[in-house]
């Protein structure tokens, strides 16, 4: 994990995962550790949890990069935190895009006010977005992104295709007919197929509606080619040789099956896979004991009400020992479905990470892992 984070060549991270298996921490500790190592650096969290704030001493996180205080500096590195505001994002390319009256009518259209909010997708691909935006300003060595919060935790990378078939589809291309028709007898024809069309929309939507659609659609008009240029741009720069990407899963079925997913869908798409982390795993204190020992051990001394509380110890032993075997075979499955990924197993802590000593204690332990 030092060398990746120490390679120069490597400017993009991306902890990618299903949702609950601790990559916001995963992302936190390594930046912490890059900073703390020389890197000039600035992590990225779509998580709404908030806890990346938490754990770095910071109030709160928002769409500009806040510097964190307490970082180890000797070394000449630095580490910036930020969350992704989706709307901000949004808007901010609307005003970089567009001229200011055509930014105007599109800020203040209630259809656009609920497309930057909440349509599917929007926030995969403002990551996207803001991903592209860090990386033009070349002002860090190592960008660490941590991945939204959806369903799929690749997502992300399906948001330039499904933003061009939003744009490729049949109700926008009729919508934005008038202001891409050529010529005036052309227009005509389009308006009289428009007028056929809007009217029976009307009747569904509702006439307000249909006016916020058209209007924003035409607003934005000039501007889509520019959204799926840079949307592509940053694709392009995912399958990079400057972006690692780390899968990061838990000792669980469904994790390990979605890790699974991930390095199959990673693989397919030309994303450079540098690793899984495999977060809180159970070890043994005393691993020359196996469940079945422990369970005959306790056996015996149960017998006996002297021993009665070293028989619970031991009983209490057999479980995490059954844990442990358990883990270690779902772990091994996966490393035989998958023999050219390697695997850093962190173990699980005591407590949860709520400052930088806890995700210092992290970043070792990613170092470290076997």
């Amino acid at each position: 994990m030092d060398r990746l984070l120490d390679d120069p060549s490597v400017r993009i991270v991306v902890c990618c995962g299903s949702g609950g298996v601790g990559k916001t921490t995963t992302a936190a500790a390594l930046a912490l550790r890059a900073a703390e190592r020389g890197r000039r650096t600035v992590v990225l969290t779509i998580d709404p949890a908030r806890r990346l704030a938490q754990s770095m001493g910071l109030r709160e996180l928002d769409n500009a990069p806040r510097t964190v205080d307490g970082v180890d500096a000797s070394a000449g590195g630095t580490l910036d935190a930020m969350m992704l505001d989706m709307k901000r994002t949004f808007d901010e390319v609307v005003l970089a895009h567009a001229s200011p009256e055509k930014a105007a009518a599109v800020l203040d259209n209630p259809f656009y006010q609920a497309l930057s909010t909440s349509f599917t997708g929007t926030q995969e691909y403002m990551a996207m977005e803001k991903l592209g935006q860090l990386r033009a300003q070349d002002s860090w060595d190592l960008i660490v992104v941590d991945t939204p919060p959806s369903r799929s935790a690749l997502d992300f990378l399906d948001a330039p295709a499904r933003l061009g078939s939003f744009l490729d589809g049949r109700l926008i291309r009729v919508l934005t007919a008038p202001a891409r028709a050529g010529g005036r007898a052309g227009f005509r024809f389009v308006q009289v197929g428009l007028g056929v069309f809007t009217n029976a929309l009307t009747r569904i939507l509702g006439g307000d509606l249909l006016r916020d659609v058209q209007t924003f659609v035409g607003a934005l008009d000039s501007m889509f080619g520019g959204f799926r240029e840079r949307a592509e741009q940053t694709y392009a720069l995912l399958q990079n040789d400057e972006t690692a990407f780390l899968v990061v899963a838990a000792p669980e079925a469904d994790a390990l099956r979605e890790a699974s997913y991930f390095v199959e869908r990673l693989a397919g798409d030309g994303m450079p896979l540098a690793g899984m982390v495999l977060n809180r795993v159970h070890v043994s204190e005393v691993p020359r004991l196996s469940a079945e020992q422990s369970v005959a051990a306790a056996d015996h001394l149960a017998e006996s009400s002297d021993h009665s509380f070293a028989a619970a110890a031991l009983t209490l032993h057999a479980e995490r020992m059954r844990v442990i075997e358990r883990e270690r075979r779902m772990a091994g499955r996966f490393s035989t479905a998958h023999p050219s990924v390697p695997v850093v197993q962190v173990p699980a802590f005591p407590t949860d990470v709520h400052d930088l000593d806890g995700l210092r204690d992290v970043g070792d332990a990613l170092a470290k892992g076997a």
